[in-house]
């Protein structure tokens, strides 16, 4: 044990956890506080103040917060009498740490315990909050738990002093009454009284024990009996048994002959399919013969008819280039002959141009009258043109802008049309999705795959007899939903098209399905091989993500715990989620990483999953009408006011047009009228320019007018030439143009004539070749009809009469074990002979005989015995239910009865050690820190009397007496005293915190200086938090790193 004084090793304090000490105290409407908080360190705390700063009132509310009475608090009758005066309420909020190894139920309060006491007039309330600050229990039971898990005794002065504690404690001559502040007199009695309560329990239990032996000897008596008569009861048992199973065996032998005939039909109709698909075979290459024969009659025909057309072609050819080749004889000669014409003509025009320019050197100009006029006309003109280039630059503009307007307008139609077109696109899509929803509810499996899923099913019907066990499907019309149709969409769009899927047993199955889907002509069907005897999956908790939100496995429902199954091992459904919206399924999928999460599926369409490290989010797919609903009443009438609303939004989308169209009409119309005046007004500007141009001409001709008329007459003659010339050129030219058409022509007969004969010499090798494939193709056809017929009349003959004779045979078996099955029903029930095992395959003589030797062994041992085994049981099955009862009880008090001596055998031997043990370390403890001032005491404790005595001796005492009575000290040493003693304590009252107000009361400053110095030693030495309330001062604390001091503010006058 550490000595008072010395400070806590290095140990000790990384031990420590500082659970259970109080970090905040708040107070409201509190005795004289209105709004007060007080936070304290983990070890020493010093409050002081002046007299009536409510120092007091803390401890008064931290005795009230952990359920002291107000009269336990020696401070008011009643707990509405600490409401502040003027008050209607009073609130005590306490915050206590709850760390380390000894915290009190950490996973519900977390590192903070919150004790909230709210006082008002007519009753109180105490709430347990977590560190949060939420609520989490509100029942005194919990507080008391809280109370005794932390060993808290407010009452207890050793744990809590108030001032009249302080004052008080030692001041009472009754030695009975100290005793009690040590506990050990509680212990003592509490273990004297269990001892005596266990050897009174004990007592009883004998003499109950002793009651029930007659009983067993009868018991085991009986016992004896009852399993000689069991033999025989065996051997009964067993007759009856082999009677019973003598009746059915007949019903036996004839199924196993019904399971022979079965077989034999079996293997008969398996003929069947392989005959009629031979038939089938020979069926089909008959009807593609005829169609190749067909097609090659016909392809003859036509090439008989090419051959004919083709030589009618040729003939035509030839006659047509020899036709070319004369007209371009023609054209050859008549080129020749122009050609010399223009030549001759070219000369004459060279020899009158001579002739013009000498007379052209000798015309002088005469005059030049008239001009001024003529540029006053000129200068009219031009302002004329300025006018209605102006004029024709507005039209211009104008005419543009209509132009632009009316391209608007169009882009704009062509907008509405493409909206018109849309609408009308979904308006199809609707109507379609409407037809099949009407289709679905007259047949909800036609919703998982169309009218091929019918022929399938049809399909596996008709060959049922093959398959080991019939398939299942399609899963989706095994699977309902949970509380309504909300995530249909998002299921159905996880799961997919193994909606459509189906279920087999094996590899054989699969096969046998995938030829029903061939002849049902459903391509693609996703099979699924999964053995149907394994029982429905159970998922432990930690497998699945764990969220508020559901997994598709938890909203789906079927009576078939395989599909459950297949869903799980395939798809996955149990690490599926499903979310609200986008924002709640990223929350999910990205914010929480959950483990064993898969997908997460959105109500609008967004699946999010992460890919490696990378998280990735699929946007939603165009949504489709569910499959999975209950009723597709509810999905049609959405979609007929979804169509009535498309069909709205077409009606409108027209008017848009049509009021479009006529606006564009109008537009038209008015550029129409523009470009009139337009024109218009550019035949005036030409008008305008060709009158300058006359005028310019005209004065340019007056000027030359002096020239002789004999020029004239030349220039005339040179015109006339070259006019004449020009057209003979031109005339030529087209000849020249004719000739070169003309040989090309010529040329391209000639070629076509040579390709005409070559292709002909092929088409008729080919119709050569066309007429032998025809002759091959009869021959075919010929030899596969009789294959056919010859598969037909063994299918007549042979396969079917065989399966019709089986067929009957089977039927009387049937009659003759519906007879048998009677017969033997009215000696027992078949469920008797199949709870007794599996059929042995005894055959009935075998039985017969077995009965025979059993009646004789019967008969012997029934001789032996004469009484009746029912009543015997009865008698035992009566006694033994009377006593096991009563053993089974007397046992259990036993063992509990011997529990409880081994712990309180425990438990008293340690208590023994302890109280001699502590009996010294009191006295030292009390001794030491009286030697602090020079007082030497010692503590008496009587176990015996259940008394603890103090002696204490002052170093001024001259008699060297003892003082045993504590009014005969003064009150700073009684007040030292009680320091002392209450330390001397500290051992045996273990609590988290301990507080002590005014315990330097009628100290001098002296005994103050050692009583604050041995607190704070004795405080910081065991760890405990410790607060003290003094109104003196307290500056000469020494300072240290554990130590905290707060100072009240001074009251309100």
């Amino acid at each position: 044990m550490a000595k008072p004084g010395a400070r806590p090793s290095a140990s000790f304090i990384k031990q420590r956890s500082g659970s259970g000490t109080i970090l905040r105290i708040k107070l409201e409407n509190f005795m004289c506080h209105s709004n007060l908080q007080i936070e304290f360190g983990e070890w020493v705390n010093f409050i002081t103040g002046q007299n009536g700063s409510g120092k007091s009132a803390i401890l008064t509310a931290l005795c009230v917060a952990f359920g002291c009475r107000a009269k336990g608090t020696q401070r008011a009758s009643t707990l509405k009498d600490f409401i502040k005066t003027g008050c209607s309420y009073a609130v005590v909020h306490v915050e206590m740490k709850n760390q380390g190894e000894d915290a009190f139920k950490p996973e519900v309060y977390g590192d903070v315990i919150i004790i909230e006491r709210r006082i008002t007039e007519s009753a109180s309330s105490t709430i347990l909050k977590d560190h949060e600050g939420k609520k989490v229990s509100s029942r005194k039971d919990e507080l008391r738990e809280l109370v005794e898990h932390y060993n808290i005794d407010v009452e207890n002065p050793c744990v809590v002093m108030s001032q009249d504690k302080s004052r008080e404690f030692l001041h009472s001559g009754n030695d009975k009454d100290k005793f009690k502040a040590t506990l050990l007199q509680q212990v003592n009695d509490l273990l004297q009284s269990i001892y005596e309560h266990l050897n009174s329990a004990t007592a009883i239990v004998d003499e109950m024990e002793e009651t029930i032996k007659p009983i067993e000897k009868e018991i085991n008596e009986l016992r004896g009996k009852i399993k000689n008569m069991e033999q025989v009861e065996e051997i009964a048992q067993k007759l009856q048994q082999l009677k019973k199973k003598l009746a059915w065996s007949w019903v036996y032998d004839v199924d196993r002959q019904l399971q022979e005939q079965t077989d034999k039909i079996v293997k008969l109709k398996e003929r069947i399919p392989t005959c009629q698909a031979k038939i089938d075979w020979e069926l089909g290459k008959v009807e593609s013969l005829r169609d190749r024969l067909t097609k090659k009659k016909a392809k003859v025909a036509c090439l008989m008819d090419e051959s004919t057309a083709m030589k009618r072609e040729i003939e035509t050819c030839h006659q047509s280039a020899k036709t070319a080749a004369r007209e371009k004889i023609a054209l050859e000669e008549e080129f020749n002959h122009k050609r010399n014409s223009v030549q001759k003509i070219k000369d004459r025009v060279r020899r009158l141009e001579r002739q013009v320019g000498d007379i052209n050197e000798q015309t002088m100009r005469n005059t030049q009258a008239e001009q001024s006029e003529t540029e006053e006309k000129l200068r009219y003109l031009e302002q004329e043109i300025e006018k209605a280039e102006t004029l024709l630059s507005r039209l211009k503009e104008e005419e543009n802008s209509l132009l632009e307007k009316a391209s608007a307008g169009r882009r704009e139609m062509e907008h509405i049309e493409d909206m018109i077109r849309d609408h009308q696109k979904r308006q199809n899509n609707i109507n379609s999705n409407i037809y099949d929803l009407k289709k679905h509810q007259t047949n909800k499996v036609t919703a998982f795959g169309g009218d091929r899923v019918i022929y399938l099913l049809q399909a596996i019907e008709r060959h049922h007899r093959r398959f080991k066990k019939p398939p299942i499907g399609p899963i989706g019309s095994h699977v309902t939903l949970i509380n309504g149709n909300k995530w249909a969409s998002a299921v159905e769009q996880a799961l997919g098209n193994m909606l459509n899927a189906f279920i087999v047993t094996d590899h054989k199955d699969s096969l046998t399905l995938r030829s029903c889907a061939n002849e049902a002509n459903y391509k693609n069907l996703r099979i699924i091989i999964y053995d149907f005897s394994r029982p429905r999956l159970n998922i432990p908790r930690h497998m699945i993500p764990q969220t508020e939100h559901p997994t598709i496995l938890s909203v789906l429902h079927s009576d078939n715990p395989t599909v459950l199954n297949v869903l799980v091992d395939v798809s996955n459904v149990e690490r599926q989620v499903l979310a609200e919206n986008y924002e709640v399924g990223k929350a999910v999928a990205f914010g929480q990483r959950l483990s064993n999460l898969k997908d997460v599926y959105t109500l609008d369409g967004y699946r999010m999953f992460f890919r490696g490290p990378v998280q990735t989010t699929l946007p939603p797919i165009p949504r489709k009408p569910t499959r999975l609903c209950a009723s597709f009443d509810d999905q049609i009438k959405d979609l007929e006011i979804e169509a009535s609303r498309g069909q709205n939004e077409i009606n409108q989308c027209m008017r848009r047009k049509r009021g479009a169209e006529e606006n564009l009409e109008e537009l038209e119309l008015k550029i129409r009228t523009l470009k009139k005046h337009r024109s218009q007004a550019e035949k005036v500007l030409t008008t305008k320019e060709f009158e300058m141009r006359d005028l310019k001409s005209t004065v340019a001709a007056e000027n030359e007018a002096s020239s002789s008329s004999s020029v004239n007459e030349l220039q005339l003659e040179i015109m006339k030439e070259r006019e004449e010339m020009e057209e003979k050129e031109a005339f030529l030219e087209k000849l020249q143009m004719c000739l070169k058409e003309a040989e090309l022509k010529a040329n391209k007969l000639n070629a076509s004539f040579e390709n005409l004969r070559e292709s002909a010499k092929g088409e008729i090798d080919a119709f050569e070749e066309a007429e032998n494939e025809l002759k091959k193709i009869e021959k075919d056809l010929q030899s596969a009809e009789a294959e056919k017929i010859h598969y037909e009349n063994i299918m007549k003959n042979k396969v079917l009469p065989d399966i019709n004779e089986a067929e009957a045979n089977y039927e009387e078996l049937k009659t003759k074990r519906k007879e048998s099955d009677q017969k033997a029903s009215e000696i027992c029930p078949e469920s008797e002979i199949l709870s007794l095992g599996p059929w042995d395959g005894s055959t009935p003589e075998q039985l017969s005989a077995q009965i025979n030797r059993m009646n004789q062994r019967l008969h012997r041992e029934n001789q032996q015995f004469s009484e009746s085994i029912d009543d015997l049981r009865m008698m035992y099955e009566k006694l033994e239910r009377k006593i096991a009862k009563k053993r089974k009880l007397y046992q259990g008090y036993r063992e509990k009865l011997m529990a409880c001596k081994t712990a309180l055998d425990s438990r008293w031997g340690k208590f023994q050690r302890n109280a001699s043990l502590l009996r010294r370390q009191l006295t030292w403890q009390f001794n030491s820190h009286l030697g602090k001032k020079g007082i030497s005491g010692h503590i008496k404790v009587s176990y015996e009397n259940k008394t603890l005595s103090i002696e204490v001796k002052m170093p001024q005492d001259a008699t060297s007496n003892a003082v045993r009575d504590t009014k005969g000290l003064s009150g700073g040493e009684r007040s030292f005293s009680t320091l002392c003693f209450a330390l001397a304590l500290h051992d045996m009252t273990e609590a988290p915190f301990r507080a002590m107000d005014e315990f330097d009361v009628f100290m001098d400053a002296v005994s103050r200086k050692i009583s604050l110095d041995a607190l704070v030693d004795f405080a910081i030495a065991h760890g405990a938090q410790w607060m003290f309330i003094t109104p003196h001062d307290i500056s000469m604390v020494k300072s240290h790193e554990r130590i905290k001091k707060q100072q009240m503010a001074a009251p309100r006058s």
